[in-house]
């Protein structure tokens, strides 16, 4: 560190050098400059002293003659002349610088001096002084030399004798002349070259000052610069090694001291600068000890949390010391990305997907182990192929451009395709290639994700089937048989002929569902349309659109009327027994027919016209068809109606319960009351269970309705208890789907718990084929209603598909004889039999029987010397409101005949 600033600082100091060289520079050349000029006021001092002494010595030369003045005249013109010489040499510029050197010698003049003096007479002579000066000494030139010839006059005269003294006197005077002459201009030299030495003295003072001054100057601003930018560097280190990413410590090498460190190291530390000057490098980290160069470390901060970093470390001088300067790197991404790595490398090799990577010439470089398995491909025998060889397009053609396109642009492509196995079988494959992209957008690897769909193909071909056709029989389903039959339609709207719906529905199959189960039922349904396929030729479709309802889809006919034959075959197919594992049941079906263009112009206006068609022959005759007339279409909206009124009946209130006695038939005494539904309809008046029961099980509300009456009745028992009327048991009808569901037993005992009834209070009246519905719950809804203490009572007993097992479950306490064995007796022998028989049976198994429908004395008589405890019918009571139920139960009120009197027969 200490190099770059000393090589930073050395043009300074270079260039003081230089500042202090050229001062001394200048010095010298000052001090050379005063040397010249001492050597010029040396000269003219000797060459005035030598000219006004000459002057002297002439004029005693004259006077005395003598010799000895004659000779120091002689020398000191001498000294006058040489100067003269070296001056005029020097002036003309073309002289030898020895012989003028020689001149000045023997002039006098200090030799240091000689070559200063040179110098500014050849090249000052102008200056300012110098000017005044050379010019006074070139005006006595004549004069001078008029004192050489005077000299050597004065010598030949003194060689013949004495000259009279009128001519020395004459001789002097003119010595005297010429000096006068001499004299001020000798004095006006001198008097200049003292100035040219003053002024030259002040110019080279003056020239070194400012010479110094500039240099001093230049050198403050290189200084100035210099710093500046040793400043501005060093600004610059701080401003980089503060914001630098990675922390930044530079550390003692000797001691291991923080000497320095950069805001990062603060703050992934969470300590002061200030705090760690000073601190021990090592305590920086979570472990013990210096961390090493490209080694991951703990770097730690003050609250004990860790990251993880790495270090790059180089030794330089600060100074007079070693330091190391230590760049630490958070790697805590890395770290991440590695483990995302490793976590996907074993992703990929876990993953149920193949998986295979390739170049940009799609040449496979990786797949991983559920490629391998799904393919038998390894990676040995991919490397020579690209991946889209073994797969073509559902057609069998090549993967097109138009994919390597697409991905180009967008990135993603996604399709199905014939993929070949190692062992050369074509399996369907879902084939999901995207690409990798370089920085500059270019393709660097495709990965392709693979699934084989053998099985979900599979499974979605059985889907699409499922979804066009129905689940048990395999017949086109209602959504699929609207749109052939749509289709049906267009075409016959172009080729201008017609187009028939058959709408069959087996009759009395409810009965079946009931009395053998719904298993035997669904082997029925298959048999049927078995059955309706077999007689159905070409242009002719059959569906199945719910329970025991079929159509059937009749094209290219002439005439609707041309759909006869087919419903004539229908009728004739389905009317032959069938065989369903151990039973043989004989059916039938009502047909309706409606025909395009004539019924309807839409696949729906044609099944709701066909319904409404096959209804009437239901109604009317079944085992039958009709053809579909407009008024049919009304019996059906009338219907519609219904069912839509029966919907919001409950919510509405409509719903009514009354009541029919069941009496002792020893004593005429009330013992129960059956609860039964009516429906008091805005418009149509009071309507009866035969007229909705059915309409609401098809439509799903019977439940709804069952909880209402059930929760009606049990407040009912609470309302009687509370005007303290004799106690009764109160029964209640339940449908098959009600007691079949897992919340019934729930609903019964909210119900006796929320009126503060007991379960003997309440008998739940089913019938035969409701209990064989219950299939393996049976049982155990049996036992929850008998844990309830509420009894069940088998009503219609005898009508269905009877099994004594049943009779002997704990919950079972009543067998209620169904009106068709009770209407015949006492007269019919049969049903006398039947009867008898059945009152045996429930003595047997401690059941109580109850008789239903009795409605004369006869039957009365005959069933209570039968041994039947219980009786109900018009013969006692008619269904009657609560009201009226309760006048009967007052004992005031009660009747004093043991028994009601007879009254005329109603339906129930």
């Amino acid at each position: 560190m200490r190099k770059p600033l000393l090589q930073r600082l050395m043009p300074l100091a270079y260039a003081l050098a230089v500042v202090i060289g050229l001062v001394l520079l200048l010095t010298w050349g000052a001090l050379q400059v005063q040397v010249t000029l001492a050597g010029f006021l040396n000269g003219e001092s000797l060459w005035s002293k030598a000219q006004k002494q000459s002057v002297i010595d002439l004029d005693n030369y004259a006077i005395t003659g003598d010799p000895e003045a004659l000779a120091s005249f002689r020398r000191n013109y001498q000294v006058v002349m040489s100067d003269k010489a070296a001056r005029d040499a020097i002036a003309s510029g073309h002289f030898q610088r020895e012989d003028v050197y020689e001149s000045f010698r023997r002039g006098g003049v200090i030799p240091s001096a000689i070559p200063g003096m040179v110098f500014m007479l050849q090249y000052f002579s102008d200056a300012p002084n110098m000017r005044e000066a050379m010019a006074a000494w070139y005006s006595v030139e004549k004069q001078i030399a008029e004192l050489g010839t005077m000299a050597d006059t004065l010598q030949l005269v003194y060689a013949h004798g004495t000259p009279p003294p009128e001519e020395q006197q004459r001789y002097r005077e003119r010595i005297n002349a010429l000096n006068q002459f001499i004299q001020p201009r000798s004095d006006r030299f001198s008097l200049y070259i003292a100035k040219g030495a003053t002024w030259l003295g002040h110019v080279l003072f003056a020239s070194v000052f400012l010479v110094a001054l500039l240099a001093s100057l230049l050198w403050l601003r290189m200084a100035r610069r210099i710093l500046a930018g040793i400043r501005g560097t060093e600004e610059r280190y701080r401003l980089l090694f503060d914001s630098a990413a990675s922390a930044i410590v530079m550390v003692d090498e000797h001691s291991g001291e923080i000497l320095d460190v950069n805001r990062m190291t603060s703050v992934w530390t969470g300590r002061e600068t200030k705090d760690l000057i000073g601190e021990k490098f090592s305590h920086l980290f979570a472990r013990i000890g210096l961390p090493q160069d490209g080694m991951m470390s703990l770097l730690r901060d003050v609250e004990g949390h860790t990251r993880p970093v790495e270090m790059q470390s180089t030794l330089a001088m600060w100074g007079d010391r070693f330091v190391r300067q230590a760049i630490i790197t958070d790697i805590t991404e890395r770290v991440v990305m590695e483990q995302e790595r490793r976590i996907a490398a074993e992703a990929l090799a876990g993953i149920a997907e193949g998986v295979i990577i390739a170049d940009a010439d799609r040449y496979v470089t990786t797949v991983n182990e559920a490629f391998t398995r799904i393919t038998g491909y390894d990676m040995r025998s991919l490397r020579p192929m690209r991946f889209d060889e073994s797969r073509t397009m559902l057609d069998g053609s090549p993967m097109p451009d138009s994919i390597w396109a697409t991905l180009m642009v967008v990135g993603t492509w996604q399709g199905e395709v014939i993929s070949q196995r190692r062992d050369g079988t074509l399996y369907p494959e879902l084939l999901s290639i995207s690409t990798i992209r370089d920085t500059y957008g270019r393709i660097q690897h495709y990965v392709a994700v693979l699934t084989d769909i053998t099985t979900s193909k599979a499974a979605r071909e059985r889907l699409e089937h499922l979804a066009t056709h129905d689940a048990l029989t395999g017949l086109v389903n209602r959504s699929q048989f609207e749109r052939m039959c749509e289709q049906a339609i267009l075409m016959a709207t172009r080729e201008r002929n017609a187009v028939a719906v058959l709408f069959v529905d087996l009759d009395a199959f409810k009965a079946v569902n009931d009395s053998y189960s719904h298993a035997i039922g669904d082997s029925l349904l298959i048999k049927v349309a078995e059955r309706i396929n077999s007689v159905l030729g070409d242009n002719e479709i059959a569906g199945r659109i719910g329970g025991d309802e079929f159509t059937v889809l009749v094209g290219k006919l002439a005439t609707r009327e041309d759909a006869r034959e087919v419903a004539n075959r229908l009728l004739a197919c389905l009317a032959e027994p069938v065989r369903v594992k151990d039973y043989e049941i004989a059916l039938s079906a009502s047909i309706g027919i409606a025909g395009f263009p004539l019924d309807g112009g839409d696949p729906m206006t044609l099944i709701t016209n066909a319904d409404a068609a096959m209804y009437v022959a239901k109604t009317e005759e079944r085992n039958a068809y009709r053809l579909y007339s407009p008024l049919m279409h009304a019996d059906a909206r009338r219907r519609l109606s219904l069912a839509v009124d029966l919907r919001q009946a409950l919510a509405r209130k409509e719903f009514r319960l009354v009541f029919q006695p069941n009496v002792e038939l020893r004593t005429g005494r009330i013992m129960a009351v059956e609860a039964l539904v009516r429906w008091q309809h805005p418009e149509r008046g009071m309507l009866y269970p035969d007229d909705f029961i059915p309409m609401a099980e098809n439509l799903g509300l019977i439940r709804e309705i069952d909880e209402w009456v059930l929760g009606e009745a049990c407040a009912q028992l609470r309302r009687w208890d509370a005007l303290r009327l004799p106690s009764l048991r109160m029964a209640v009808n339940v449908s098959a789907s009600t007691i079949g569901r897992r919340a019934f037993v729930d609903r019964l005992a909210e119900a006796l718990e929320a009126n503060g009834l007991s379960g003997e209070r309440l008998l739940i009246e089913i019938t035969e084929s409701a209990i064989l519905r219950l299939g393996e719950q049976t049982e155990r809804t049996m036992q929850a209603i008998h844990g309830l203490g509420v009894g069940v009572a088998i009503d219609d007993f005898g009508t269905g598909y009877s099994s004594l097992a049943y009779l002997k479950l704990s919950a079972i306490a009543f067998l209620k004889i169904d009106r068709s064995f009770i209407a015949g007796l006492p007269g019919d022998a049969n049903n006398a039999a039947i009867t008898q028989a059945m009152l045996a049976m429930a003595r047997s198994l401690g059941l109580r029987p109850i008789a239903e429908g009795i409605e004369t004395q006869e039957q009365h008589d005959f069933l209570l010397r039968a041994g039947c405890s219980e009786g109900q019918g018009y013969f006692y009571a008619r269904p009657q409101p609560a009201q009226d139920i309760e006048g009967m139960l007052r004992p005031s009120l009660r009747p004093t005949a043991a028994k009601l009197h007879l009254v005329p027969p109603k339906a129930t």
